[in-house]
């Protein structure tokens, strides 16, 4: 399952957050980095997914 998110963080990072975390702190972090730039959002949201 974490292969799934994984791939879906690169794709949608926000997406990849949301399904791990649900609707926290973390997710709306991953919001503002990938609206920053998308690289910063997809290496939070693969951090977040193999932190946990």
């Amino acid at each position: 399952m974490d292969l799934i998110r994984i791939i879906l963080a690169i794709l949608l990072p926000p997406l990849g957050v949301l399904l791990q975390v649900g609707l926290g702190a973390q997710f709306w972090l991953n919001i503002l980095l990938t609206l920053l730039g998308y690289i910063p959002g997809i290496v939070h949201a693969v951090w977040v997914i193999a932190r946990r």
